[in-house]
């Protein structure tokens, strides 16, 4: 008895183990951003996505597990000769996505290693096809050409490569150096130009200083010519004004007797200082047709004199 109630338990906590076994085989819990690929009889049967799902125990396997997830991958450098005939060492990071799980289990064996060498053949053939100046500017379009090319080689695969970026580009070194060089040129040219720039200001500078200077100047001098006429043209206006006033009263004294007498007195004056004159600085006397000697002019002279007296006395009597 003892023994038949231990054979049933056995069996019971037999089965029970073996219903745990098969549970656990049977239900798959998938996490987030994986799928698992299910062959039954070796044959694919399925591809499970996240969450709980059913398999039937020791007929179908998990043959591959792929993640969804968005992954990086170094590029070994490699080298690459540039249209120009320059070796250069490319390396670079490749990112990349499993679309399709069966095509990445199936189309391929290894589909990360397959992709790294289709992008070192990829970026070979687009640096070939750039020369070196342009390898360093066009990183940019290398990488889009070399995602384009990959991605419609890698289709049959299930994955998708989302960007490509290359890390470094290494010239040799006789390269560098004379990049290095030019470089340095061009800085230099560039430091010439800009003191030549500067050096030519500061002469535009110095020649409009110098002309405004001169423009002020010759402002100036004209200014001063102008007051200076104004003041030369008030003076002979005074001048004038001053003549022509005395030669109006000389003018009115003249119309009377006075000034005719005055007239005649001032002018024989300047007859007997003339002839005076003449007889000092000159052997040589000139005299009137009607008059023969020395005496006869003092005489006239004198009679003239004497005259202007008498009118004078009369007119200075009492009448």
């Amino acid at each position: 008895m003892f023994e038949v109630l231990n054979t049933i338990f056995n069996f019971w906590v037999g089965f029970a183990i073996l219903a745990i076994v098969l549970v656990k085989t049977s239900i798959k819990l998938v996490p987030q951003n994986m799928a698992y690929v299910v062959e039954r009889f070796g044959k694919y049967n399925k591809s499970m996505t996240a969450g709980l799902n059913i398999l039937i125990p020791f007929i179908d396997k998990v043959a591959y597990r792929r993640s969804l997830k968005e992954q990086a991958f170094d590029v070994p450098s490699q080298s690459a000769i540039t249209r120009d005939n320059i070796s250069l060492g490319v390396d670079g990071v490749l990112y990349l996505k499993v679309i399709d799980p069966y095509k990445a289990s199936y189309g391929v064996d290894n589909y990360v290693y397959a992709v790294t060498q289709l992008a070192q053949t990829t970026m070979r053939s687009e640096i070939g096809k750039i020369e070196l100046d342009k390898s360093f500017e066009e990183r940019e379009s290398l990488n889009i050409n070399i995602v384009a090319a990959i991605n419609e080689a890698a289709s049959p695969w299930g994955v998708q490569v989302l960007r490509y970026e290359i890390k470094d580009i290494e010239p040799p070194r006789s390269v560098l150096e004379a990049m290095e060089r030019q470089m340095k040129a061009e800085r230099e040219k560039r430091a010439s130009i800009l003191e030549s720039e500067g050096e030519r200001q500061s002469a535009i500078n110095v020649a409009e200083g110098d002309k405004q200077s001169k423009v002020l100047a010759a402002e100036a001098d004209k200014a001063e010519q102008i007051l200076r006429a104004e003041g030369e043209a008030q003076a002979i206006l005074a001048v004038a004004d001053a003549k022509a006033r005395a030669m109006e009263v000389i003018g009115n004294i003249a119309i009377s007797d006075k000034g005719q007498k005055a007239i005649q007195l001032e002018l024989a004056g300047k007859a007997i200082d003339a002839k005076e004159a003449i007889a000092k600085k000159s052997s040589v006397v000139l005299l009137p047709d009607n008059q023969s000697s020395a005496s006869s002019i003092v005489a006239e002279a004198m009679t003239i004199i004497n005259t202007l007296n008498k009118h004078q006395d009369t007119e200075g009597r009492p009448s």
